[in-house]
């Protein structure tokens, strides 16, 4: 399986217009070869560089989605209507665009091919879609973007 964005490359910065210092709408996404049996997907997007004085755990997570249908070969820029979405760091449900505090920080986002539908309230967060997702991923795929404002607000 292969997560991909025809806006960015995998470890490559994305564009300003997904981050808070542009329109703040999500990046298109491809879902590609996703495996044989797979009943629903998942997807993560977490930033796993945010500075311990914020969150000690140093991670944020911007989005989540769950139950995205398996047919499903990926998501429009701005595109939030598919499967459920889950509450982010924030607290919210919708995407929290990236917005580093500090330096160039990774956005992580991890695509699992799941063999079932998971039982989830929509208010759930991401320790519960990795525990609900524990035994029932048949494959993930990962793209990193990256981004720095101070690259981007010369």
């Amino acid at each position: 399986m292969k997560l991909e964005s025809p806006s960015f490359a995998n470890n490559s910065p994305m564009p300003a217009k997904y981050t808070c210092d542009g329109e703040r709408i999500s990046p298109p996404l491809n879902f590609l070869e996703v495996p044989p049996g797979t009943k629903t997907l998942a997807l993560i997007m977490e930033d796993p560089d945010v500075p311990k004085n914020f969150r000690p755990d140093g991670i944020f997570d911007h989005w989540l989605i769950w139950n995205i249908p398996a047919k499903t070969r990926g998501l429009q820029e701005a595109q939030q209507s598919v499967g459920i979405v889950g509450q982010n760091t924030r607290g919210t449900l919708d995407y929290v665009p990236p917005c580093p505090p500090d330096r160039m920080h990774r956005y992580v986002f991890t695509l699992f091919a799941l063999d079932s539908s998971l039982q989830l309230e929509h208010t759930s967060g991401k320790n519960d879609l990795l525990e609900a997702v524990a035994g029932h991923t048949i494959e993930y795929a990962q793209l990193i973007g990256t981004y720095d404002r101070k690259s981007n607000l010369t």
